[in-house]
């Protein structure tokens, strides 16, 4: 038995609390996310500091299950642009996962700070997050979770290289995926519609982060509804599952027709013509000259702080069950929304269902 560990009946055996403590200074919780809690811990041999999540197993079956799930991808990915897996313990009631620690703070609030903030500084941030998307693509993982909020610079003295962190919801392409999840203005349409889904999932997401570095505006959005009510969230997965954003003016009046296109490529509705994210690294906004050098940096903070100070985007990480049942999306055919149309989502009076083509 390894030193350290407690022998459990069923035959497992755990890592004792003092075999962590030995090894690894464990701070106060500096937040609570939705699955763990964070905090640092400073490796006492090399006084190195790392970002520690504690998942408190007494939280459930969900917790439990996304604990496992971060610890066996973390495993197995090994990239510039991912935060890496440094130890792992188990103990009764906890795991704890310690990884490299990202200083650098979020690519929100680092694009708040810039005195110029530009189309190349955008497609920068793209190129990494699709590295990294293309890597572990090619690992048939899917992220299922990506968004603004986990893209993070690694450290204050190199605001170069972009980090992805949390991996709790993602899971391996090695069969039909179904289960909805993720952050409801990410969301693919396939996603939406309960249908099978895979790796372009996570493209879509890349198209709504580039959509929301280049404008500071979400692509899919109401202004009539409270946010996080069923209502609020219909009105958005109508949008989503019909591809209806648009290029807003003036937000959008000097970005390049390359953005715009990589934009409309990353965001289409049928998953089987999505570019993958290796093929993006190829488009010219990427790796050519299609970004502009204009700084965008006045529109674009004005609308980052109007969007996010609202608190438009609050972290609703799993959804176990979407109230989507009412969409219904056939890419073999004509495209039917069986749901609320938009303005009678936008009425009092009782809603009246509808069966029609989205064009």
């Amino acid at each position: 038995m390894p030193f350290g560990c407690i022998a459990i009946r069923d035959g497992r055996s755990y890592n004792s609390l003092s075999e962590i403590t030995e090894k690894y200074e464990i701070g106060q919780v500096l937040r609570t996310k939705e699955f763990c809690e964070l905090c640092l811990a400073k490796e006492r041999q090399t006084e190195k500091v790392f970002v520690c999540k504690k998942f408190l197993k007494r939280d459930g079956r969900k917790v439990r299950k996304a604990a496992k799930n971060e610890i066996m991808i973390l495993k197995m990915v090994s990239h510039p642009n991912i935060l890496q897996l440094i130890d792992t313990f188990e103990t009764k009631k906890e795991y704890y996962i310690i990884q490299e620690l990202a200083s650098g703070g979020d690519v929100f609030d680092w694009i708040l700070d810039q005195g110029n903030y530009t189309e190349r500084d955008a497609s920068n941030v793209i190129r990494q997050v699709l590295e990294a998307v293309a890597y572990l693509h090619s690992l048939h993982i899917v992220h299922r979770n990506l968004k603004l909020e986990n893209l993070m610079y690694y450290n204050h003295n190199n605001h170069n290289k972009v980090v992805l962190r949390d991996f709790y919801l993602s899971c391996f392409e090695n069969g039909s995926i179904t289960e909805p999840c993720g952050t409801p203005e990410y969301l693919a349409p396939e996603v939406v519609a309960r249908h099978r889904y895979g790796r372009p999932v996570d493209c879509w997401a890349v198209g709504v982060i580039m959509y929301i570095l280049l404008s500071g505006n979400p692509p899919f959005y109401d202004e009539t509804e409270e946010e996080n009510t069923d209502l609020h969230n219909r009105i958005i997965f109508c949008k989503i599952v019909s591809g209806e954003f648009e290029f807003d003016s003036p937000y959008w009046d000097d970005i390049s027709p390359a953005a715009k296109e990589l934009v409309c490529r990353l965001m289409e509705v049928d998953p089987m013509l999505r570019i993958t994210a290796q093929d993006a690294l190829w488009h010219e906004w990427i790796a050519g000259n299609g970004a502009l050098e204009k700084n965008l940096k006045a529109g674009v903070c004005a609308q980052f702080e109007k969007n996010f100070a609202k608190a438009k985007w609050r972290l609703v990480e799993v959804l176990q069950w979407m109230n989507v049942e009412k969409l219904l999306i056939d890419f073999n055919g004509n495209i039917y929304s069986i749901c609320y149309t938009i303005n009678s989502c936008r009425t009092s009076a009782p809603a009246s269902f509808c069966s029609k083509p989205i064009s």
